[in-house]
């Protein structure tokens, strides 16, 4: 049995942090808007040949080989990866992976590789699981893997794929797949890699601490992202491209204000640029500190605002939004 599957990655518009929980239960009506995007993270699982698993990442050049799954579970060379194996029990495999983002751009690629791999072993396994279960999985073992609590959103876009929100409330979690234009807002967005990685996991825990903690102004700014989410979806469904991108540019404005280290002079000069030749707004991807950034302007002015980042040190890319989220393809070899 040969196994590929892949997800997408995301851009997330508005409303991100507020998914981890227990933030969104201080904040009503809190949600994060998202679209998925074709900057897929892909996986295939092969017959080993004989017992044992062995691992490549084509993202990290990592190669590893053992014996058993029970070897995976704290194994820090891949650690999303080997955790995954341990807990479906893998054996007899290769798993290669690798992803078409760039390494550590705050577009949710370890969330869309968790989606892929996790789908890959479903089908490996033979024991078919809910998509609620999958997403379980996925959200549970990379908290593990990065020993800080994770949110819920990323997981959805790379599930299910289109632009939606993500309801976060006392009654449970819920995507809502938005009645907006995928092509339409394509057309205005601008996605660029600052050169620079980031640790989402580290950034968002912090500022996750303060918060429980009782910071007033990292409490006050989350009240104002909440606001800003729901002001942002009503622009998208109105098709109010600027008004879209004052949103953007407001919650780039109270995100700045979480921590220390969200911002840099290399993204501020990139944005600036941005702004100057025409965008809306734009923002960091992510919990911010590098990685991508994204901006939004009228189709007539995308090329100029592409030109101006590039001559800022931003590596502009090329996607499209993803209406399809995890793929799964098996095929089985008979013996002839």
């Amino acid at each position: 049995m040969h196994i590929e599957s892949s997800a997408p990655t995301r851009i997330d518009l508005a409303g991100g942090t507020l998914d981890i929980w227990p933030l969104y239960l201080f904040h009503e009506q809190a949600q994060t808007i998202n679209a998925a995007i074709s900057l897929r993270a892909r996986c295939t699982i092969r017959p080993r040949g004989s017992a044992g698993l062995t691992i490549v990442s084509g993202d990290t050049g990592r190669h590893v080989d053992v014996v058993s799954w029970r070897e995976l579970r704290d194994n820090h060379e891949v650690r999303l990866l080997g955790r995954l194996l341990h807990y479906f029990q893998a054996d007899g495999l290769e798993l290669h992976t690798r992803s078409e983002s760039p390494f550590g751009a705050g577009i949710a690629g370890s969330s869309a590789l968790n989606i892929a791999v996790c789908g890959a072993l479903v089908a490996w396994s033979g024991q078919p699981r809910t998509e609620a279960e999958v997403m379980q999985i996925a959200m549970n073992v990379e908290a593990q893997a990065i020993d800080v609590p994770t949110g819920v959103q990323d997981y959805r876009p790379a599930l299910y794929g289109g632009v939606s929100a993500v309801e976060l409330g006392v009654d449970g979690v819920r995507r809502v797949a938005l009645p907006v234009d995928a092509r339409e807002l394509e057309r205005r967005l601008v996605l660029a890699y600052t050169g620079a990685t980031r640790n989402s996991g580290i950034n968002n825990w912090e500022v996750t601490k303060r918060h429980i903690d009782g910071d007033a102004e990292v409490r006050r700014r989350f009240g104002r992202i909440r606001d800003i989410a729901g002001a942002m979806r009503q622009a998208l469904e109105c098709s109010d491209w600027q008004e879209v991108g004052r949103q953007i540019a407001a919650e780039w404005e109270n995100r700045k204000g979480l921590a220390p280290g969200v911002t840099t002079p290399e993204i501020d000069a990139i944005l600036s640029e941005a702004s100057k030749a025409g965008a809306f707004g734009g923002k960091v991807c992510g919990a911010g500190g590098g990685g991508c950034l994204f901006v939004l302007g009228d189709p007539e002015q995308v090329p100029a605002i592409r030109e101006a980042i590039s001559s800022a040190g931003g590596r502009v890319l090329d996607f499209t939004i993803e209406a399809d989220g995890l793929r799964v393809e098996t095929n089985v070899n008979l013996p002839a």
